[in-house]
Protein backbone atom coordinates (compact mmCIF):
# COMPACT_ATOMS: atom_id res chain seq x y z
CA UNK A 1 0.00 0.00 0.00
CA UNK A 2 1.27 3.92 -0.30
CA UNK A 3 2.48 5.47 2.60
CA UNK A 4 2.71 9.01 3.06
CA UNK A 5 6.26 9.34 5.17
CA UNK A 6 6.86 12.86 6.55
CA UNK A 7 10.80 13.83 6.84
CA UNK A 8 12.07 16.80 8.15
CA UNK A 9 15.70 17.90 8.01
CA UNK A 10 17.56 20.84 8.96
CA UNK A 11 20.63 22.42 8.63
CA UNK A 12 23.59 21.97 11.62
CA UNK A 13 23.20 23.12 14.87
CA UNK A 14 23.98 27.37 15.60
CA UNK A 15 23.77 27.93 11.47
CA UNK A 16 21.75 30.70 10.73
CA UNK A 17 18.15 31.09 9.49
CA UNK A 18 17.63 30.26 5.73
CA UNK A 19 16.87 33.22 3.59
CA UNK A 20 14.32 33.44 0.95
CA UNK A 21 16.55 33.06 -1.72
CA UNK A 22 18.17 29.77 -0.04
CA UNK A 23 15.03 28.24 0.68
CA UNK A 24 14.29 28.49 -3.08
CA UNK A 25 17.84 26.88 -3.88
CA UNK A 26 17.54 23.90 -0.94
CA UNK A 27 14.28 22.94 -2.57
CA UNK A 28 15.75 23.12 -6.42
CA UNK A 29 18.43 20.79 -4.95
CA UNK A 30 16.03 18.29 -3.41
CA UNK A 31 13.83 18.38 -6.53
CA UNK A 32 17.23 17.56 -8.73
CA UNK A 33 18.30 14.57 -6.60
CA UNK A 34 14.46 13.10 -6.28
CA UNK A 35 14.10 13.75 -10.10
CA UNK A 36 17.87 11.71 -10.80
CA UNK A 37 15.93 8.55 -8.64
CA UNK A 38 15.94 5.31 -10.61
CA UNK A 39 15.04 3.47 -7.96
CA UNK A 40 14.40 3.30 -4.03
CA UNK A 41 16.10 0.17 -2.53
CA UNK A 42 14.44 -1.16 0.66
CA UNK A 43 15.28 -4.14 3.66
CA UNK A 44 17.40 -7.09 2.11
CA UNK A 45 17.42 -5.72 -1.11
CA UNK A 46 12.92 -5.22 -1.58
CA UNK A 47 11.92 -2.36 -4.21
CA UNK A 48 10.44 0.27 -2.87
CA UNK A 49 8.67 2.36 -5.45
CA UNK A 50 8.35 6.36 -4.58
CA UNK A 51 5.13 7.65 -6.16
CA UNK A 52 5.42 11.14 -5.30
CA UNK A 53 6.92 13.56 -2.96
CA UNK A 54 6.34 17.27 -2.31
CA UNK A 55 9.19 19.64 -0.46
CA UNK A 56 9.10 22.69 1.00
CA UNK A 57 11.19 24.99 2.98
CA UNK A 58 11.31 27.16 5.47
CA UNK A 59 13.63 29.33 7.78
CA UNK A 60 14.39 26.37 9.63
CA UNK A 61 14.83 23.64 7.27
CA UNK A 62 13.28 21.49 5.24
CA UNK A 63 9.77 19.24 5.16
CA UNK A 64 9.48 16.53 2.73
CA UNK A 65 5.93 14.44 1.92
CA UNK A 66 6.92 11.11 1.00
CA UNK A 67 4.55 8.97 -1.21
CA UNK A 68 6.11 5.14 -0.68
CA UNK A 69 4.61 2.04 -2.02
CA UNK A 70 5.63 -0.54 0.21
CA UNK A 71 4.46 -3.69 2.12
CA UNK A 72 4.59 -2.50 5.19
CA UNK A 73 4.74 0.40 7.40
CA UNK A 74 8.46 0.53 8.89
CA UNK A 75 9.96 -0.74 5.12
CA UNK A 76 8.21 2.52 3.99
CA UNK A 77 9.89 4.76 6.70
CA UNK A 78 13.40 2.82 6.72
CA UNK A 79 13.90 3.14 3.00
CA UNK A 80 12.47 6.83 3.11
CA UNK A 81 15.10 7.77 5.73
CA UNK A 82 18.15 6.20 3.73
CA UNK A 83 17.04 7.55 0.35
CA UNK A 84 16.85 10.88 2.36
CA UNK A 85 20.14 10.23 3.89
CA UNK A 86 21.87 9.61 0.88
CA UNK A 87 20.42 11.90 -0.61
CA UNK A 88 21.68 15.00 1.49
CA UNK A 89 25.01 13.23 1.59
CA UNK A 90 25.78 13.23 -1.97
CA UNK A 91 24.77 16.71 -2.32
CA UNK A 92 27.41 19.29 -1.02
CA UNK A 93 25.41 22.36 0.25
CA UNK A 94 23.40 20.17 2.39
CA UNK A 95 26.08 17.44 3.36
CA UNK A 96 25.94 18.75 7.18
CA UNK A 97 22.10 18.16 7.16
CA UNK A 98 20.77 16.43 9.74
CA UNK A 99 17.39 14.51 9.46
CA UNK A 100 15.11 15.08 12.50
CA UNK A 101 12.17 13.22 12.05
CA UNK A 102 10.87 10.57 9.23
CA UNK A 103 7.62 8.91 10.12
CA UNK A 104 4.03 7.76 8.84
CA UNK A 105 1.12 9.30 9.96
CA UNK A 106 -1.71 6.60 9.95
CA UNK A 107 -4.90 6.26 11.09
CA UNK A 108 -5.62 3.12 13.32
CA UNK A 109 -7.38 1.70 10.40
CA UNK A 110 -4.53 2.29 8.41
CA UNK A 111 -2.02 1.00 10.70
CA UNK A 112 -3.99 -2.70 10.95
CA UNK A 113 -4.33 -2.65 7.14
CA UNK A 114 -0.71 -1.91 7.19
CA UNK A 115 0.07 -4.84 9.82
CA UNK A 116 -2.29 -7.62 7.63
CA UNK A 117 -0.10 -7.29 5.15
CA UNK A 118 3.00 -7.61 6.38
CA UNK A 119 4.35 -11.01 5.94
CA UNK A 120 7.63 -13.28 6.50
CA UNK A 121 9.64 -13.82 9.81
CA UNK A 122 10.91 -10.10 9.90
CA UNK A 123 7.25 -8.62 10.11
CA UNK A 124 5.94 -6.79 12.67
CA UNK A 125 4.44 -7.76 15.60
CA UNK A 126 0.45 -7.65 15.36
CA UNK A 127 -0.07 -6.20 18.64
CA UNK A 128 0.04 -2.02 17.98
CA UNK A 129 1.20 -1.68 21.44
CA UNK A 130 4.19 -3.83 20.91
CA UNK A 131 5.19 -2.38 17.35
CA UNK A 132 5.08 0.70 19.18
CA UNK A 133 6.99 -0.45 21.97
CA UNK A 134 9.65 -1.99 19.61
CA UNK A 135 9.96 1.43 17.63
CA UNK A 136 11.00 3.17 20.64
CA UNK A 137 13.69 0.90 21.82
CA UNK A 138 14.61 0.71 18.26
CA UNK A 139 15.98 4.60 17.76
CA UNK A 140 15.94 7.29 19.51
CA UNK A 141 12.95 9.97 20.08
CA UNK A 142 13.68 13.06 17.79
CA UNK A 143 14.70 16.12 18.67
CA UNK A 144 12.47 18.09 17.14
CA UNK A 145 8.16 17.32 15.77
CA UNK A 146 7.27 17.51 12.36
CA UNK A 147 7.24 21.11 12.36
CA UNK A 148 8.18 22.99 15.73
CA UNK A 149 4.46 24.86 17.00
CA UNK A 150 6.15 27.98 17.10
CA UNK A 151 6.86 27.84 13.29
CA UNK A 152 2.98 26.79 12.84
CA UNK A 153 2.14 29.44 14.79
CA UNK A 154 4.51 32.08 13.47
CA UNK A 155 3.03 30.94 9.52
CA UNK A 156 -0.69 30.73 10.91
CA UNK A 157 0.09 34.80 12.04
CA UNK A 158 1.77 35.61 8.76
CA UNK A 159 -0.85 33.74 6.62
CA UNK A 160 -3.75 35.72 8.10
CA UNK A 161 -1.83 39.11 7.78
CA UNK A 162 -1.33 38.55 4.73
CA UNK A 163 -4.57 38.21 3.61
CA UNK A 164 -6.22 41.81 3.33
CA UNK A 165 -3.57 42.17 0.30
CA UNK A 166 -5.99 39.70 -1.59
CA UNK A 167 -8.16 42.32 -1.92
CA UNK A 168 -10.17 41.32 -5.10
CA UNK A 169 -11.63 38.48 -3.16
CA UNK A 170 -13.20 39.26 0.88
CA UNK A 171 -13.40 36.43 2.85
CA UNK A 172 -17.06 36.05 2.09
CA UNK A 173 -15.64 34.14 -1.28
CA UNK A 174 -13.90 31.87 1.02
CA UNK A 175 -17.36 31.02 2.75
CA UNK A 176 -17.22 33.57 5.83
CA UNK A 177 -19.94 35.29 7.04
CA UNK A 178 -19.87 38.23 9.65
CA UNK A 179 -22.46 38.65 12.04
CA UNK A 180 -24.50 41.91 9.49
CA UNK A 181 -24.77 39.37 6.66
CA UNK A 182 -27.94 38.32 6.29
CA UNK A 183 -29.69 35.70 3.98
CA UNK A 184 -32.01 36.46 0.95
CA UNK A 185 -35.37 35.91 3.33
CA UNK A 186 -33.42 38.69 5.87
CA UNK A 187 -32.73 35.51 8.37
CA UNK A 188 -28.93 36.06 9.83
CA UNK A 189 -26.81 33.62 7.72
CA UNK A 190 -25.21 30.88 9.30
CA UNK A 191 -20.85 31.76 8.95
CA UNK A 192 -19.82 28.77 6.47
CA UNK A 193 -16.31 28.56 7.37
CA UNK A 194 -14.63 30.41 10.84
CA UNK A 195 -12.94 33.86 9.85
CA UNK A 196 -9.58 32.32 10.59
CA UNK A 197 -10.09 29.60 8.39
CA UNK A 198 -11.05 32.30 5.23
CA UNK A 199 -7.67 33.94 6.48
CA UNK A 200 -5.99 31.17 6.43
CA UNK A 201 -6.83 30.36 2.58
CA UNK A 202 -6.70 33.50 1.49
CA UNK A 203 -2.87 34.43 3.20
CA UNK A 204 -1.91 31.40 1.61
CA UNK A 205 -3.16 32.39 -1.91
CA UNK A 206 -0.93 35.60 -1.33
CA UNK A 207 1.55 33.56 -0.08
CA UNK A 208 1.78 31.80 -3.19
CA UNK A 209 2.47 34.53 -5.41
CA UNK A 210 6.00 34.84 -4.38
CA UNK A 211 6.60 31.30 -4.96
CA UNK A 212 4.83 30.69 -8.15
CA UNK A 213 6.91 33.94 -9.79
CA UNK A 214 10.19 32.92 -8.27
CA UNK A 215 9.48 29.59 -9.70
CA UNK A 216 9.13 30.86 -12.98
CA UNK A 217 12.24 33.20 -12.48
CA UNK A 218 14.04 30.17 -11.77
CA UNK A 219 12.90 28.23 -14.55
CA UNK A 220 13.68 30.71 -16.58
CA UNK A 221 16.95 30.70 -16.07
CA UNK A 222 17.57 27.17 -16.17
CA UNK A 223 16.09 27.27 -19.42
CA UNK A 224 17.99 30.13 -20.58
CA UNK A 225 21.07 28.18 -19.70
CA UNK A 226 20.09 24.53 -20.55
CA UNK A 227 17.61 24.90 -23.60
CA UNK A 228 16.41 25.14 -25.87
CA UNK A 229 13.55 23.87 -24.68
CA UNK A 230 12.27 21.71 -21.98
CA UNK A 231 11.56 18.64 -24.39
CA UNK A 232 15.38 18.29 -24.98
CA UNK A 233 16.70 19.82 -21.37
CA UNK A 234 17.76 17.46 -18.63
CA UNK A 235 16.84 20.62 -16.13
CA UNK A 236 14.83 19.94 -13.64
CA UNK A 237 12.34 22.48 -13.84
CA UNK A 238 10.11 23.93 -10.74
CA UNK A 239 7.30 24.77 -12.91
CA UNK A 240 7.34 24.33 -16.38
CA UNK A 241 7.87 20.44 -15.59
CA UNK A 242 4.33 20.55 -14.18
CA UNK A 243 2.27 22.26 -17.24
CA UNK A 244 0.80 19.72 -20.17
CA UNK A 245 4.01 17.57 -21.46
CA UNK A 246 2.95 17.29 -24.76
CA UNK A 247 3.79 20.47 -25.49
CA UNK A 248 6.73 20.18 -23.92
CA UNK A 249 8.79 20.90 -27.23
CA UNK A 250 7.11 24.43 -27.43
CA UNK A 251 8.30 25.70 -24.08
CA UNK A 252 11.10 27.85 -25.06
CA UNK A 253 12.78 30.43 -23.83
CA UNK A 254 10.58 33.11 -25.52
CA UNK A 255 7.74 31.14 -23.81
CA UNK A 256 8.47 31.18 -20.56
CA UNK A 257 8.89 35.08 -20.86
CA UNK A 258 5.81 35.28 -21.90
CA UNK A 259 4.65 32.87 -18.94
CA UNK A 260 6.25 34.90 -16.24
CA UNK A 261 5.18 38.21 -17.65
CA UNK A 262 1.99 37.27 -17.70
CA UNK A 263 2.31 35.35 -14.03
CA UNK A 264 2.98 39.07 -12.75
CA UNK A 265 -0.08 41.02 -14.50
CA UNK A 266 -2.30 37.55 -13.66
CA UNK A 267 -1.20 38.35 -9.57
CA UNK A 268 -0.99 41.42 -9.22
CA UNK A 269 -5.10 41.95 -10.37
CA UNK A 270 -5.19 39.64 -7.19
CA UNK A 271 -4.42 42.76 -5.06
CA UNK A 272 -6.64 45.00 -6.94
CA UNK A 273 -10.27 45.41 -5.76
CA UNK A 274 -11.79 43.85 -8.92
CA UNK A 275 -11.01 40.82 -10.58
CA UNK A 276 -12.60 39.59 -13.68
CA UNK A 277 -11.16 36.18 -13.98
CA UNK A 278 -8.83 34.69 -16.26
CA UNK A 279 -8.41 36.83 -19.32
CA UNK A 280 -6.41 34.16 -21.16
CA UNK A 281 -5.67 30.48 -21.60
CA UNK A 282 -2.09 31.10 -19.93
CA UNK A 283 -3.60 32.57 -16.84
CA UNK A 284 -6.06 30.26 -16.17
CA UNK A 285 -3.19 27.50 -15.90
CA UNK A 286 -1.45 29.69 -14.01
CA UNK A 287 -4.03 30.46 -11.44
CA UNK A 288 -4.86 26.74 -11.24
CA UNK A 289 -1.60 26.41 -10.13
CA UNK A 290 -1.58 28.97 -7.67
CA UNK A 291 -4.62 27.18 -6.08
CA UNK A 292 -2.48 24.48 -5.72
CA UNK A 293 0.41 26.00 -4.14
CA UNK A 294 -1.44 27.73 -1.70
CA UNK A 295 -3.53 24.69 -0.31
CA UNK A 296 -0.28 22.63 -0.57
CA UNK A 297 1.34 25.55 1.63
CA UNK A 298 -0.99 25.57 4.21
CA UNK A 299 -0.69 21.79 4.18
CA UNK A 300 2.70 21.62 4.83
CA UNK A 301 2.67 23.88 7.90
CA UNK A 302 -0.47 21.46 9.60
CA UNK A 303 -2.43 24.29 8.52
CA UNK A 304 -4.88 22.99 6.12
CA UNK A 305 -7.73 21.62 8.35
CA UNK A 306 -11.11 21.09 7.30
CA UNK A 307 -12.45 24.29 7.47
CA UNK A 308 -9.11 25.83 5.43
CA UNK A 309 -10.07 23.14 2.71
CA UNK A 310 -14.26 23.92 3.21
CA UNK A 311 -12.62 27.80 1.99
CA UNK A 312 -10.68 26.64 -1.00
CA UNK A 313 -13.27 24.70 -2.34
CA UNK A 314 -15.60 27.73 -1.99
CA UNK A 315 -13.31 30.14 -3.58
CA UNK A 316 -12.92 27.63 -6.59
CA UNK A 317 -16.53 27.73 -7.12
CA UNK A 318 -16.76 31.67 -6.65
CA UNK A 319 -14.19 31.52 -9.62
CA UNK A 320 -16.32 29.16 -11.61
CA UNK A 321 -13.64 26.70 -11.38
CA UNK A 322 -14.88 23.02 -12.52
CA UNK A 323 -11.25 21.26 -11.16
CA UNK A 324 -12.06 18.04 -13.15
CA UNK A 325 -12.10 20.08 -16.61
CA UNK A 326 -9.45 20.83 -18.54
CA UNK A 327 -9.40 24.40 -20.13
CA UNK A 328 -6.90 23.04 -23.00
CA UNK A 329 -9.69 20.61 -24.10
CA UNK A 330 -11.24 23.82 -25.50
CA UNK A 331 -8.52 25.39 -26.62
CA UNK A 332 -7.18 24.92 -30.41
CA UNK A 333 -3.29 23.26 -30.88
CA UNK A 334 -0.19 25.10 -29.87
CA UNK A 335 1.27 26.87 -26.96
CA UNK A 336 1.21 30.13 -28.85
CA UNK A 337 -2.88 30.16 -28.34
CA UNK A 338 -2.23 30.13 -24.70
CA UNK A 339 -2.01 33.81 -24.40
CA UNK A 340 -4.31 34.95 -27.09
CA UNK A 341 -7.45 36.99 -25.24
CA UNK A 342 -10.41 35.43 -24.38
CA UNK A 343 -12.30 38.64 -25.51
CA UNK A 344 -11.88 42.27 -26.21
CA UNK A 345 -12.52 42.81 -22.33
CA UNK A 346 -9.60 40.72 -21.64
CA UNK A 347 -6.65 42.24 -21.98
CA UNK A 348 -3.11 40.37 -21.78
CA UNK A 349 0.08 42.09 -21.03
CA UNK A 350 1.44 43.30 -25.32
CA UNK A 351 4.91 41.32 -24.47
CA UNK A 352 3.02 38.20 -24.03
CA UNK A 353 0.73 38.52 -27.43
CA UNK A 354 3.81 40.31 -29.73
CA UNK A 355 4.17 37.91 -32.54
CA UNK A 356 7.35 39.76 -33.07
CA UNK A 357 9.66 36.88 -31.98
CA UNK A 358 12.75 38.75 -33.50
CA UNK A 359 11.74 42.03 -31.30
CA UNK A 360 11.53 40.02 -28.40
CA UNK A 361 14.48 37.98 -28.44
CA UNK A 362 16.33 41.60 -29.00
CA UNK A 363 17.10 40.85 -32.67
Amino acid sequence: MTYVVTVTMAPAKGAPELDPLQREGVIFLLRKGFDSLEAVEGPDGMEIELMDDVIAAHPGGALLKLFVDAPALEFAEDAAREVVAELLERTEPLADWQITRCAVELNSALLQESLDAADGPDAPPADPAERARRHAAAEPAPAHGRLDRAEVEAMRTRLRTLAPALRAFPLDTFGYRDDEDEDKDGTEAEPTVPREAAEIAAGALVFAIDLLVDELFTDLAGLEEDGPTVAESDATFMLLDDLPQQYADEYTVLFARRLTVTAVTLTARLTQPRFTGPHCMAEELLLRVLLTQAEVTADLYDLLTDEVTTAFETFTETLDEDPAHDPLDDAPPGVENWFTPYDAESPVHPYATNDDEDSLQGR
